[in-house]
């Protein structure tokens, strides 16, 4: 199994995230919250429950 959010954590935390945006739907998630990074894969998409898990490790980053 691919450790999906672990390496989206190690990204964040090697400054690759430049940007976020939440959108009705992305593809076939809906609602979602897009992570947009410097380097492929360029951007990631999560889904509503774990919203709330990211939404503090960003409001760490603006800290």
């Amino acid at each position: 199994m691919y450790p999906y959010h672990n390496k989206i954590k190690q990204r964040i935390n090697n400054n690759e995230l430049v940007g976020y945006e939440y959108v009705d739907k992305y593809k076939q998630i809906s609602p979602c919250l897009l992570l947009h990074f410097s380097t492929e894969p360029k951007i990631r998409p999560i889904r509503a429950h774990r919203f709330e898990e990211y939404e503090a490790l960003l409001n760490n980053l603006s800290q």
